[in-house]
């Protein structure tokens, strides 16, 4: 069973209906026994990443989440993803849960080309920067898709792939361990996104 995390942020519908369509059972909660029942957890996530913390941590689960973070597969999509960094620095700075080294800053202070648009939204392909299992039916170059105003950086060492916007290399896929993070959304991602999903559900 594949547990989502409900903690008032997230389009927790469109991946139910995902995930259901792989033919997974998977089960929006909020509930600590069920997340540690479970035999892989994803933490989802849209908005503004001090809200969503404050959000999370009110719900009591951060201790359980690092603690089956060390025993069984865990995925963060999007804000979900960026939630599993040490800081962000979005609107001032906000810690993370630390589960990845590295930060979350604002696209735009990078970007050389100020007339791209921000958030960066739209279908962007990904490069595959190293082998992994959640690439089992991916291949390099295949179209994912982004909707975000931030980003992951410093954290080369645990970036699997990116799609470069303009100048920046935009981390996609990351992993440290048992966690897995995609600052896209697998679950609007077509068919591309479903076999990354397949292969999350196989780890």
């Amino acid at each position: 069973m594949i547990a989502i995390v409900d903690y008032g942020v997230g389009n927790l519908f469109s991946l139910s209906s995902s995930l259901k369509a792989l033919g997974l059972k998977a089960e929006i909660t909020n509930d600590a026994q069920k997340l540690r029942d479970a035999d892989r957890i994803i933490l989802p996530g849209v908005g503004a990443f001090g809200d969503a913390k404050e959000k999370l941590d009110a719900t009591g689960l951060v201790p359980v989440l690092r603690a089956e973070a060390q025993k069984k597969p865990l995925l963060g999509i999007c804000l979900g993803m960026q939630l599993l960094f040490d800081r962000s620095f979005e609107y001032g700075e906000h810690p993370g849960l630390s589960l990845v080294p590295g930060e979350v800053a604002d696209l735009r202070d990078d970007l050389t080309d100020k007339s791209l648009k921000v958030p960066h939204m739209g279908w962007n392909s990904l490069q595959i920067l190293k082998d992994d299992p959640l690439f089992k039916y991916f291949k390099d170059g295949e179209y994912v898709y982004y909707v975000h105003s931030f980003y992951a950086r410093n954290c080369a060492a645990s970036t699997l792939g990116s799609s470069q916007y303009g100048n920046v290399a935009v981390t996609g896929v990351v992993r440290n361990g048992s966690v897995w993070g995609t600052q896209f959304h697998p679950e609007k991602s077509g068919d591309a996104g479903l076999r990354l999903l397949k292969a999350f559900s196989e780890l």
